[in-house]
């Protein structure tokens, strides 16, 4: 960015007259030499003159603040100047070296540069630093006018009125209706009894009755008309088009009432029979129509039309109570809006004791439906399917018991008279509830509108995107929220300006423009990078004779490096002077070190594992009882796939330190190693025969070095023999092992040579002593079968007490 800007302005120059002055350093000195601070000064000391009077009112501190705000600006905007060229300086002074101790000399020539450069940066540093003193003096100055106006504010709100409860203050308050009438009734009479304003009337009057006619027809037919077309979309699109289409025509359900009521105020200004008092009531009757059918559109949207479709809000209970309980709060809006512009116009100002009979009753009854619009909130109980509420219902709840809690607050408020109290508590409070279903509409649009443009109908809601979106809604109501709690608009332009300022860090200012230059080069870079990896991996490096685990190195340390380089540029871009981080940057290396040293010796050894390449995605390998294919090597670990199908992850680590088996690393050669028994008695050098010509046979064994086939020895069971044959790819070992063994059995068969099994002979020394022992037994099994099915069908007979002895058992040392 400051490479484009540079650019520009040598364009500039090189385009420009050929008397304007060339560098642009000393165009900034210029227009910071034309600020005029004889004329701040001036104004400095009005703004703390009126600030230690403190009478002045708290338009003409805002109007003050204001002018005190631009000269802020102009010195913020000054301390940068000549920056290019200080840096300059600063750089030319040190290539000198480091000036001489006391007592040492330099040369002449040194010194005399040393000193003139020195002038220079003192002189360039000027401008400068006057701004940084003016900037900390206005800074000053408009935060003692910020806490005037809020200590004021907060004096005005915690004001006791007597209370509306006792019946002394009921006759004031109906004097004051009284005086209100006269009021009117005395302005529209002096207007009538005036014959310019007769004859203004006379001539306005066909512009008039066009007014009339016109807002009578929208505020009668306009919202009617506007429901009979959201009607007739019924049944026609998707579901979400509906949607949409019907929020687009229900907004007219607001802007023709109120424009009918706007021309409805036009057309009694036009008339002229107005004074102060009723121009007034006249000129805020467009702002309670707007609190009125903005609170019925509302009310439709989130609850539903009677006999129509229902609305966003289905868990709520007692859906028609929901449209009762808005539209009544839409009504009291608009009579706490009319009631401000009657209380601000009645000359002379109304008494405490008026205002407080006045004020009172629309804030309790406002705290009552607040109260069961609280409870309603809290009904809120749909579930997951683990049984926990949706994080929606548990966020509604926490709003209902905060509705709960400032509607009992206004209530108790009122009662004791503390009427501003209660006006500033329960009517943010209402307009904070109508601006959450503002939001909830726009979230429920948002994610209509991406349904009819993805097509994905059922799963918009699970998308990512309306949820960023509406996440992204409600940060920019966060200031729309703090306005109806009483932020002023300075205030918001107050945290913008600090935030635009930043936060300074040594040499450093860290402000939003200089992260986002930051995160914009290093997008730059990262996407270039990416760039140059894809086009490596999929045009350049395939065409080389370099393996593939070559070109995947060659390809990650490209991404490595080229993200390393993105951020040194966006950080050289941005003007962060990283060189004040140092000292803690050195203080918490050594506690990242001991915290993070396993994952920085799994860092170094995927680097390490990158420029050698013992391992590379594709081998073969086995490492901790692990056997499987690589398929990627991070930075942190290696991803091994077995030959189940499951990934293994393997800390690289592991992989530099530990034994690990290669099997193609350098090449796909591998042995085959078959141990096959026969039985004794079979010519072993034809079984020797046979099995060579298998093995050799195979077309996936190697003829050179040829298979071998050994007489390993004499078994228990078996001649043992085996099978030693190099193949030409080991990935296929199972299948040539398979494929041998089916051989041998089918050669074996052929040539009649039997492969033993394990078999054992018993040798009996006294068959005499078993045959006495089973003599018994073998003779009941000599009966008859008519006696044997007696015996079986019998039921076995009770033990007895005097039983033979048994046979005697034959020693085991005897068998």
């Amino acid at each position: 960015m400051r490479a484009v800007l540079a650019l520009l302005l040598a364009l500039i120059v090189a385009l420009a007259p050929a008397g304007a002055p060339g560098p642009a350093w000393a165009q900034d000195a210029a227009a910071e030499a034309a600020i005029d601070y004889d004329a701040w000064e001036q104004d400095a000391q009005r703004a703390e003159t009126v600030l230690e009077a403190g009478r002045a009112s708290n338009q003409a501190l805002e109007r003050l603040r204001s002018d005190i705000a631009d000269w802020r600006s102009r010195f913020l905007a000054a301390q940068s100047a000549n920056q290019s060229r200080i840096e300059t300086l600063r750089g030319q002074i040190s290539a000198l070296g480091p000036p001489p101790e006391e007592g040492a000399t330099e040369a002449p020539e040194i010194a005399d540069r040393r000193a003139e450069l020195n002038d220079q940066l003192a002189r360039l540093q000027a401008p400068g630093i006057a701004a940084v003193e003016a900037h900390s003096r206005a800074d000053g100055i408009i935060r003692e006018i910020d806490e005037t106006i809020r200590s004021r504010q907060a004096s005005e709100k915690l004001q006791l009125f007597p209370s509306p409860l006792a019946p002394t203050t009921w006759p004031e308050g109906f004097a004051l209706l009284t005086r209100g009438i006269e009021t009117i009734w005395g302005e529209v009479g002096s207007a009538w009894g005036n014959p310019v304003r007769r004859a203004d009337l006379r001539d306005n009057l066909p512009l008039i009755l066009l007014y009339l006619v016109v807002a009578v027809a929208f505020l009668v037919r306009g919202p009617a008309v506007f429901r009979m077309l959201a009607q007739r979309l019924q049944g026609r699109g998707s579901e979400q088009a509906r949607r949409l289409a019907a929020f687009a025509l229900s907004l007219g359900q607001v802007v023709l009432p109120v424009g009918g009521m706007f021309l409805f105020v036009q057309a009694i200004e036009a008339s002229g029979m107005t004074g102060p008092l009723v121009g007034a009531l006249i000129a805020a009757l467009p702002a309670a129509a707007f609190a009125v059918f903005a609170a019925r559109w509302l009310s439709g949207l989130l609850f539903g039309q009677p006999g129509g479709a229902g609305g966003l809000l289905p868990e709520v209970e007692a859906g028609g109570q929901g449209r009762f309980l808005v539209n009544m709060l839409g009504l009291l809006v608009a009579g706490e809006v009319l009631r401000v512009a009657f209380m601000g116009e009645i000359r002379p100002a109304p008494p405490v004791a008026a205002q407080s009979v006045w004020g009172a009753p629309l804030v309790a009854v406002a705290s009552i439906l607040l109260y069961r619009i609280g409870v309603m909130l809290r009904r809120l109980h749909a579930e997951t399917d683990e049984g926990e509420l949706l994080f929606r219902d548990r966020i509604a709840r926490l709003l209902g018991t905060a509705t709960l809690v400032v509607a009992a607050l206004g209530l108790v408020l009122t009662a004791v008279g503390y009427v501003p109290a209660a006006n500033a508590t329960v009517w943010p409070m209402i307009l904070s509830l109508a601006l959450v279903g503002v939001l909830i509409l726009l979230q429920q649009l948002v994610e209509d509108g991406y349904a009819v443009l993805t097509g994905a109908h059922e799963a918009a809601k699970d998308q990512l995107i309306p949820v960023l979106i509406g996440f992204a809604l409600f940060l920019v109501a966060i200031p729309a929220f703090a306005l109806i709690w009483g932020a002023r608009v300075a205030d918001l332009s107050e945290i913008w300006t600090r935030a635009r300022e930043g936060v300074q860090l040594g040499e450093t200012r860290i402000s939003p423009e200089v992260f986002l230059t930051f995160v914009i080069v290093f997008a730059v870079g990262y996407t270039a990078t990416r760039l140059l990896q894809g086009a490596l991996r999929a045009s350049i490096l395939p065409k080389t004779r370099m393996d593939k685990g070559g070109q995947n190195a060659i390809s990650s340390g490209v991404g490595y490096l080229g993200i390393f380089l993105a951020a040194l540029i966006a950080v050289s871009t941005a003007g962060i002077d990283l060189s004040s981080l140092a000292i803690v940057a050195g203080a918490l290396s050594v506690g990242i070190g001991f915290g993070l040293q396993t994952i920085v010796s799994n860092f170094v050894s995927g680097i390490i594992l990158l420029i050698e390449r013992p391992v590379s995605e594709g081998d073969w390998i086995e490492v901790g009882g692990q056997m499987g294919i690589v398929k990627s090597i991070s930075v942190r670990s290696t991803r091994i796939e077995t030959f189940d199908r499951t990934d293994v992850i393997v800390p690289n680590a592991d992989l530099v330190s530990g034994t690990v088996t290669n099997w193609t690393r350098s090449n796909l050669n591998g042995r085959l190693v078959l141990n096959v028994g026969v039985a004794y008695g079979t010519d072993t050098r034809r079984v020797d025969t046979i099995l060579r010509e298998i093995a050799e046979a195979h077309p996936l064994v190697v003829i050179s070095p040829p298979p071998s086939v050994t007489f390993e020895g004499f078994g228990a069971d078996s001649l043992d023999f085996t099978i030693r044959a190099i193949l030409r790819d080991v990935n296929f070992i199972l299948s040539v092992r398979n494929d041998i063994n089916h051989e041998i059995a089918r050669r074996f068969t052929e040539e009649g040579i039997e492969i033993p099994f394990a078999q054992r002979d018993i040798h009996l020394r006294n068959p005499e002593a078993l045959r006495a022992a089973f003599a018994p037994a073998a003779a009941a099994a000599a009966t008859t079968p008519a006696k044997a099915a007696e015996t079986a069908e019998a039921p076995p007979a009770p033990m007895a007490t005097d039983t033979a002895a048994p046979p005697p058992r034959p020693d085991e040392d005897d068998l």
